[in-house]
């Protein structure tokens, strides 16, 4: 076995045999890993504190040919705020989810780990609403996996100049001349679009940095709602328990 240094954050864990954990690993050297703990579930176990979601750090682990063991951590972050927050919680249990689904073994996983590092310190903010920091996260996790709308011109002809409606199922602006392609074209507010573009295009340190009037986070809100439905392929569980605990 090769023993390696990994830094990442805990996606989930759960119970193996009497006294193990089998934690999920969203790493930047080795993209999404499962990594065994053992012995992280006896009281006096080193592994008991960082074995859980939320932990971001450094880990030592074991690469076997088929399997990781995961032997120690040095933590950076535990996000303990989240522990004494329900609705925080889960709203940092669906990023987590959501980095889950589209976390790859063996892939470079770096922009994804530090989206989801940056949001969950926007989470922890009190300045920030967290229906706001959902749908920053929601609509630049899909860009960063490569499925994120077009926002800029026209997703049929290019333009940058025409009037646009944004269409879900075409995968962003249709400008006045091709808007007939399309069924579901909606004009959005201009500061709705101005956000999509400004979330589209900025770096993850800074996208974390404004508010927005209520009308143009409830429009955001129906329009990253919807395209997730469209282009994520999955139902989350942590969302449906969200929707029971948050206002």
């Amino acid at each position: 076995m090769n023993q390696i240094t990994l830094t990442g954050m805990v996606l989930s864990a759960a119970p193996m045999g009497e006294y193990d954990r089998r934690v999920v690993l969203l790493t930047k050297e080795r993209g999404k890993i499962a990594a065994f703990a053992r012995g992280a579930r006896k009281p006096n176990s080193a592994l008991v504190g960082v074995t859980s979601p939320f932990t971001f750090g450094t880990f030592e682990v074991y690469e076997g040919r088929t399997s990781y063991t995961l032997v120690s951590a040095s933590v950076s972050n535990y996000f303990e705020e989240l522990r004494m927050d329900v609705e925080g919680a889960y709203y940092g249990f669906y990023f987590l989810d959501i980095a889950n689904y589209y976390g790859r073994e063996a892939n470079d996983e770096t922009a994804l780990l530090k989206l989801l590092y940056q949001t969950l310190r926007a989470l922890v903010n009190p300045h920030i609403p967290n229906k706001l920091i959902r749908y920053i996260y929601e609509l630049k996790a899909v860009s960063v996996n490569g499925e994120g709308p077009q926002v800029f011109s026209c997703v049929c002809c290019g333009d940058k100049e025409r009037k646009k409606v944004f269409s879900v199922k075409r995968g962003g602006l249709l400008c006045e001349n091709c808007a007939g392609r399309a069924k579901d074209g909606k004009e959005l507010l201009p500061s709705t679009l101005y956000a999509m573009q400004y979330i589209a295009a900025t770096p993850v340190e800074k996208l974390y940095t404004f508010v927005v009037k209520e009308e143009v986070l409830k429009e955001l809100g129906e329009v990253v709602g919807a395209y997730m439905e469209e282009y994520v392929g999955r139902k989350f569980k942590s969302l449906e328990i969200l929707g029971t605990v948050a206002e």
